[in-house]
């Protein structure tokens, strides 16, 4: 059921024009907001302006966006109501200090990204009561700048606010994506859908980016489920030491979801082939932080997060 929320935002704002930011801000633009991308290569941004961003598989749409800019000042300088942060996290640490002038009273930052604890690095400087944390459920590859492929859409997704003052602020943006499309409900339990995603991710992520495989190529080859298997129970068992709640269905669950995700990248593989950082640190390297302060071995997420950092240091872009 909708909730009625007071906060009506208008005007938004994407930091990231890669597949996932520009899923958004295409459902934002399409629903008549006034989206502004973001993104320090300026080759991903002209064609969501012109022709507009074109989405394609699951969801097919195209719209364009009312404006770009390679330069988060210039989201400080003309604040938007509502940033939705998309990047990779290991970009987070830049991206919150330049958003620290944007902070005031009814605009808000959107964690909608993978991974542990992403929101917290944006609270760390903005403030919790700016800060909110999504959990997305689709799965895209890109196929050129403002034009993606999406693989599977898991309808709903969530947000929750850090600061339970910005509840009503959080379920107004929930109303919003819903109306244009990209249905998300409001959670009071964003920590533990956090971990389901991430431990999910941490089965597939990794051993895709070593192996060079697709999900469906690891799900039906034996020994690579065995690790996926041994992965998820890992996984399973740190959040339950520190509490988080998965459900008692959560490994049929997670099963049932990654055999569904067909012959798609993900996005760590995509990061490895391209040369990119991958967001291994907030996946699997934030079980093994969570593991050793529940006092728990994670021999497994210890290796695979090893080894995706191995390819990362050997990994660089095409000339």
């Amino acid at each position: 059921m909708k909730e009625e929320s007071s906060y009506k935002p208008t005007k938004f704002a994407v930091i990231g024009a890669g597949p996932v930011g520009a899923i958004v801000a295409a459902f934002l633009a399409k629903g008549g907001y006034e989206v502004t991308l973001c993104d320090v290569i300026p080759a991903l941004l002209e064609p969501a302006l012109n022709p507009g961003i074109i989405l394609e598989g699951a969801d097919n749409l195209q719209a364009k966006v009312a404006r770009v800019t390679t330069s988060v000042d210039d989201l400080v300088l003309d604040p938007p109501d509502v940033i939705v942060v998309t990047v990779k996290a290991t970009a987070l640490p830049l991206i919150a200090s330049a958003l620290e002038g944007f902070v005031a009273e009814g605009r808000y930052v959107i964690s909608w990204q993978n991974g542990i604890d992403t929101e917290l690095v944006l609270a760390e400087h903005l403030g919790r009561k700016a800060v909110m944390r999504g959990v997305v459920n689709y799965g895209c590859v890109p196929l050129a700048p403002a034009h993606v492929r999406i693989a599977f859409h898991h309808r709903p997704h969530f947000i929750q606010e850090l600061d339970p003052a910005s509840r009503e602020a959080a379920i107004g943006i929930c109303n919003v994506f819903t109306e244009c499309g990209l249905e998300t409900r409001h959670t009071e339990q964003i920590t533990d859908k956090v971990w389901r995603k991430t431990v999910m991710n941490s089965c597939m992520n990794a051993i895709c980016a070593v192996t060079g495989k697709t999900m469906i190529e690891i799900i039906i080859d034996p020994i690579l489920f065995n690790l996926v298997d041994a992965l998820i129970k890992e996984g399973v068992a740190v959040a339950r030491a520190n509490e988080f709640s998965l459900g008692s269905d959560f490994y049929p669950y997670c099963v049932n979801y990654i055999k569904n995700a067909g012959n798609h990248k993900p996005s760590m593989l995509q990061d490895i082939e391209a040369g990119r950082r991958t967001e291994v640190d907030y996946i699997n390297g934030k079980i093994v932080e969570y593991g050793a302060q529940a006092g728990m071995p994670t021999p497994y997420n210890t290796m695979i997060h090893g080894l995706v950092k191995a390819l990362e240091s050997k990994q660089r872009p095409a000339a």
